[in-house]
């Protein structure tokens, strides 16, 4: 398939380098590059959710909670 894509100037230099070092087309190592990049942006996508487990806060017997003063003088 043929198409055309706009490449920045720096990452134009970095393959035509990477193409020179590698003695291979420069087709070449922007497809290659795109399939490795493209693999690793949509395995990302797909990482699971952080999850956290809750956790039961209780009251500390004998502190009046409606004071905030009373339990920060006790800390």
């Amino acid at each position: 398939m043929r198409t055309t894509l706009m490449l920045d100037p720096d990452v134009s230099a970095k393959a035509r380098r990477g193409a020179a070092r590698l003695g291979q087309p420069f087709k070449v190592v922007i497809n290659s590059a795109l399939r490795v990049g493209l693999t690793e942006i949509l395995r990302r996508a797909t990482a699971r959710p952080y999850r956290t487990k809750p956790r039961p806060l209780e009251l500390r017997a004998g502190l009046a909670y409606d004071n905030f003063a009373e339990p920060l003088a006790h800390a």
